[in-house]
Order: C-alpha cells, then structure tokens, then sequence
C-alpha cells in the first residue's frame, strides 16, 4: 500500500492537472477550427503533413514525468513488516543499604553492577533487557529495549537507599513484562527476571506471594547471592551485621523454576535464557520509495525528449 509521508506536496499535482487540461482544451478547439474551415483540399495543400497522433505520445510521456515528479515531492513510502524479537529479560538489583557491605569487594553494590554489566554484554542482542532497581519500593529504571547502552549507563548510575523489598522487585519486573508490545502475537512474551540482591526483605508484600504471582505468569525468577555470613555495614554511625538470606532467595528461584546463584559467572547465567525460546512479533515500517517516482519521471522525461526530437527535430 502506497501512502505519502508528506501528502500537503500532493497540491503539486493541481498545476500538473490544469496543464493537461489546457493541452486536451487547445487540441479540441484546433480541431473545431480545422472542420470550419470549409475548403479541404486547399488546407492539405498550404498545411505541411503534421505528426498526427504521435504528436501526442510525446506530449502524455511529459505530462506524466511532471505528475511523476509532483507525486516524488510528497514523499511516497511503502509499509513493510519487520520481525520484532519478543523475549525479555529483566534485571531486578538491590540498592538497599545493605548492599553497601565491602565483604564482596569492593562492595556488594558494585560486584552486582559488574556482573550485570557482563549480563548485558553476554546477552542476545535480539532479546529485550529491562532494569528494576529495589529498596524500600521497587521502580523500572529501564523499560524492556533493545538499546544496551540504556540499560548499562542505569546500572552505573545506581544509589543505596533504605529497606529491602525484594517480593515488591519480582512483582515490578512483571509489569515491566507485561507492557511489552504484543505487535500482532499472542500472549506474554517469553520472559525471565534475574534477581541480584543480599536477601532478607523488610519492606513490601512477601516474597512467597511474589514466587506464586511469577510462576503464575510462567516467568522464572533466578537469583544471585552477593554478600557472606559476616559482611557489616555503618548504618546512622552503628555498625550492622548483615548476613545474606541464601534460604530465602533459593527458595524464590526454585518455586519459579530458576537457578539460585552465589557467585556468577558469564557461563552460569547464560543458563538463564538459553532455554527461553521466542516470540516474533511485527512492526510496520515505512520504506520511501521516492526515487522509484523520480526515476520512473526522469525516464518518462526523456521519453519524452528523445521522440520529440526525432519527430520534430526540438524539445516539446
């Protein structure tokens, strides 16, 4: 289907009409003239023979290399469907001031930002990637996108603040799921959230409602421990034991069906999406196709031109 991008450029098509018909007007009353004048065969004889019909082959070929040229200026396109990748996967860290323990060094916080920085570089370029950041609520930072670079300068970007609300995270990153764009196919699409975090939540609804809301929606949850049994953290000028809550984040990916981790490497968490599968969705593009009309008037042009010369010996 042809559509214009800029369809006001289609007026540039009036002057083109009324010089069509002017042309069609003077060769009608060049006709009335010729069968009043009432003595044939002295006409024949003062008239040299004329070009006849083809003179107006030329004339046609000109007047649509100027409505080909009209039309080029409004910019035709043509819509064409793109396949659109739409698995996702969603990174949910933790920012809670627990995060800030240096017994991962240099920090908790910062071990969790190389490991998903080397998530992103490992993972498929098709795939979608989205980025939640969790503490005492849970916020999309990035919408599930293509764009890397999007999703790696939030991750650099990342600042503590107080309480853990980890079940809030999973319920965060389903949203986030859930607004992906069907573009023509059905369902949620394949899905996976990947959760870095110490643990022990202190905020929010409980992470057993959240298990139960993620493998309702058939979205596994993995999980990554940062932290030891010993890691303290300064909190208002008192020195905190901040032990990591392994149980409960186990517990999380195994209800989902994900895998729990303590320390992550680039071949275990490609396990995360290997087995994800896809969803193909479609985005319609314009392609333009002006030079396709500016070509095709260019050669009606020339058409023009060359059977002009050979008939007339001049340009028409």
């Amino acid at each position: 289907m042809i559509r214009f991008l800029q369809p006001w450029w289609l007026l540039a098509v009036v002057p083109v009409l009324l010089v069509a018909g002017a042309y069609v007007w003077r060769q009608l009353r060049r006709r009335d003239y010729a069968i009043r004048f009432t003595n044939v065969d002295l006409l024949k004889s003062l008239a040299p023979r004329g070009l006849g019909w083809r003179k107006h082959i030329s004339a046609g070929a000109l007047l649509l290399s100027l409505l080909g040229l009209a039309l080029a200026m409004a910019r035709p396109s043509i819509d064409r469907e793109l396949p659109l990748e739409r698995a996702t996967i969603i990174l949910a860290i933790d920012v809670s001031l627990s995060m800030e323990a240096s017994d991962v060094a240099p920090t908790r916080l910062e071990a969790a930002q190389v490991a998903a920085k080397q998530f992103v570089q490992e993972l498929p370029a098709t795939y979608n990637l989205g980025l939640v950041s969790f503490a005492k609520s849970a916020n999309v930072l990035v919408p599930p996108t293509k764009d890397r670079s999007a999703v790696t300068s939030a991750i650099d970007g990342l600042t503590l603040a107080e309480a853990t609300a980890t079940g809030e995270a999973v319920f965060t990153s389903l949203e986030a799921i859930r607004s992906v764009p069907a573009d023509g196919a059905e369902g949620l699409p394949p899905a996976r959230i990947v959760l870095l975090s110490d643990g022990f939540r202190t905020a929010g609804r409980p992470m057993e409602e959240a298990a139960s809301a993620a493998q309702a929606a058939n979205v596994p949850v993995s999980t990554i421990a940062f932290g030891t049994d010993n890691g303290t953290v300064d909190i208002g000028g008192q020195l905190q034991r901040v032990p990591v809550d392994r149980l409960s984040l186990a517990q999380l990916a195994e209800t989902t069906s994900g895998f729990f981790y303590e320390a992550a490497t680039a071949s275990e968490l490609k396990r995360v999406y290997e087995d994800m599968g896809s969803s193909i969705g479609h985005r319609v593009e314009p392609r333009e196709v002006t030079h396709w009309y500016a070509g095709f008037a260019l050669l009606l042009g020339l058409i023009a031109a060359g059977l002009s010369l050979i008939w007339s010996s001049r340009l028409p």
